[in-house]
């Protein structure tokens, strides 16, 4: 067993939980800077079409790599039951599976998207003024997907095995560079958004092959020689895509459901578009302490459940949503109370300023049960009912999230603050389906049978 892994099925849940959020949280927080700092720096020492650009291309292309970071998950689950189970060749097989997946994907998509580039952004409204912009970010961002898919999967694969602390180093290192790289292409370089996407991928590449280096050196279960990927299981291959391609497709049915609202909020007009992606790159922080102890709860879960450990992982459950949701408050409120300091940091047009106003006004309330909502459905992603999961993601993003946003802010003419509060009533409605599907307890029947075969 290599030394990073770590058996997360005993001790105390509540210790354990922190322990191992607490690096998925700060790693999170960090791979947001990303888009962030792109934003910011752009927003500083370009202008607002190069703004815009920044956040309909970045939309356009995290919709595009949700699609294969479903495959992931169902990978941290496989690994995590199959640890829970003490199964080492399956684990193996996992490995080799996910990494020759991926890396076709990841070429596949590249080919297509940028070859689709010009009708995916008119398709989206794109602002005449920012699409020069937007298409170059799209562009460069594509050229490296498989950097992107490469650095999380194996990040998915060492939380799946208990260790959430590597991958906060990598991407530490990743972020510092992108900063560096973003100060040097966008504000002396004045390349505008396609310097914000170069640093982007240039980092991304650099965590990747950090990953790659450490694990080959620190006796992980695969060690990146052709033998290995000879590991290639179909088997395993149809059970990283029975629990995987419900979470992509959820992803990305809660993607589009953005960019459906990217799409309205670009008929206001290029301030409206750029003051939606500062508050979009705002929310991207705000969510975080849910989405990390999400993914700890899947982790966690998933190797206590292939231990056959289910009050153990119910339990897991429900401390990280108490935690996530205490954290929530608080942003909640500071939000809420300084929403034009929050604007500032990304611009001081009057215009910009007051059109993300509008939209905080109603977004905010998204804070107080988005997190809930993310903790439940980390326990079912780590019992493996992915179906479930994508079931509720796509009723809350297609038949609440676009109708309330289009019934709000176009028929009741409430502009962006009508736009706004299409997310808060989707998480509401999926959080009402997750409780109910608890209560039933039929996210314990088996989907992984992790036996030594």
């Amino acid at each position: 067993m290599a030394k990073f892994e770590n058996n997360l099925s005993e001790g105390n849940v509540v210790k354990q939980l922190i322990l191992f959020s607490l690096p998925v949280l700060i790693s999170n927080i960090i791979q947001s800077l990303y888009s962030t700092v792109d934003m910011l720096i752009v927003g500083n020492f370009a202008n607002e079409a190069a703004m815009s650009g920044v956040n309909i291309g970045g939309q356009v292309s995290f919709i595009i790599t949700n699609m294969v970071f479903g495959l992931s998950i169902g990978a941290t689950v496989l690994i995590g039951q199959y640890k829970g189970a003490d199964n080492r060749r399956g684990m193996h097989e996992v490995v080799a599976t996910l990494l020759i997946s991926l890396l076709v994907v990841a070429v596949a998509l590249t080919t297509i998207m940028i070859a689709l580039a010009d009708p995916i952004l008119q398709a989206i409204n794109t602002p005449l003024e920012s699409f020069y912009e937007a298409k170059r970010y799209f562009i460069i961002s594509m050229l490296g997907t498989i950097f992107i898919f490469g650095y999380n999967a194996l990040s998915a694969l060492m939380r799946g095995l208990g260790d959430s602390k590597n991958p906060l180093v990598f991407v530490t290192i990743a972020c510092v560079v992108n900063i560096v790289l973003d100060l040097i292409f966008v504000a002396q370089f004045n390349m505008g958004a396609a310097g914000a996407a170069w640093a982007t991928i240039i980092s991304q590449a650099i965590s990747m092959i950090l990953c790659i280096v450490y694990l080959a050196k620190n006796d992980f279960i695969f060690d990146f020689s052709i033998e290995s990927f000879k590991s290639f299981s179909k088997k395993q291959l149809k059970l990283i895509l029975k629990i995987g391609i419900p979470t992509s497709i959820q992803n990305v049915a809660s993607g589009l459901s953005f960019l459906f609202l990217t799409t309205l909020v670009n008929s206001f007009g290029v301030m409206a578009s750029a003051a939606v992606g500062a508050v979009g790159k705002l929310n991207g922080f705000a969510i975080l302490p849910g989405v990390a102890m999400s993914t700890s709860i899947s982790a966690m879960s998933a190797q206590n459940i292939g231990a056959g450990k289910y009050k153990r992982a119910s339990h897991t459950m429900f401390t990280g949503a108490a935690i996530a949701l205490g954290i929530s408050v608080v942003i909640f409120a500071l939000v809420g109370i300084f929403p034009e300091a929050c604007m500032y940091m990304f611009g001081d047009d009057p215009e910009f300023i007051q059109c993300g106003v509008d939209y905080i006004k109603s977004f905010k309330y998204d804070y107080l049960t988005a997190p809930i909502f993310f903790c439940i459905n980390g326990l079912f992603i780590g019992s493996g009912h992915t179906t479930f999961s994508l079931i509720n993601g796509i009723l809350s993003s297609i038949l609440f999230r676009i109708p309330a946003a289009f019934l709000f802010g176009m028929l009741m003419q409430m502009g962006l603050t009508g736009v706004g509060l299409g997310a808060p009533v989707a998480s509401i409605a999926a959080l009402i389906l997750c409780i109910i599907f608890y209560k039933t307890g039929k996210w314990k029947k088996i989907v992984i049978h992790t036996s030594v075969n």
